[in-house]
Order: structure tokens, then C-alpha cells, then sequence
């Protein structure tokens, strides 16, 4: 799935990957409400892991926001669209 600016094509953007994990990391914490370390045991992982996934998928986000760029949800071995 993506999200682009209106009105430019996607050759013209560059494309910012935002994981499937940082986004079931932006889920459990900014939609569910949940804190860190609850977040992480529900993903199995630490809480110093879930917070450099989080900062991750937080970043691209605000990058992609500023700098116009596509945002590119989940898969990365699914094919680029065309635009």
C-alpha cells in the first residue's frame, strides 16, 4: 500500500519503506495505547528493540511528511507501482 503527495507521479518521488514491523509497533503504541513494555511482549521482543522500531517508523513517517516522498506500507518484495 502507499501514500503519495497529490499530483506527482511515483518516478518523480522517492520511496520510503516503513516495515511491517514498525508499523504493528505504531499500532500497539500510538493507536492501542500501549506502553512500550507491554508493546513488546506483545511482539516478542525487548523493550530497547520495540523503542528502535518505534523511533524507526516514526522517523520515515515525519521524513516522508517534510520531504514530500511516497510511503511505502509493509511488504518490500512486492512490486513497485507504477504512477
Amino acid at each position: 500500500m502507499y501514500f503519495k503527495p497529490r499530483g506527482v507521479s511515483m518516478s518523480e518521488l522517492e520511496e520510503i519503506l516503513v516495515e511491517e514491523d514498525e508499523i504493528e509497533a505504531l499500532r500497539l503504541s500510538d493507536v492501542d495505547g500501549l506502553d512500550q513494555t507491554s508493546a513488546a511482549k506483545r511482539m516478542k521482543i525487548s523493550q530497547p528493540t520495540f523503542a528502535r522500531i518505534l523511533a524507526s517508523a516514526r522517523n520515515k513517517l515525519a521524513s516522508a511528511i517534510v520531504n514530500g516522498s511516497a510511503i511505502r506500507l509493509g511488504d518490500s518484495s512486492k512490486e513497485k507501482v507504477s504512477n
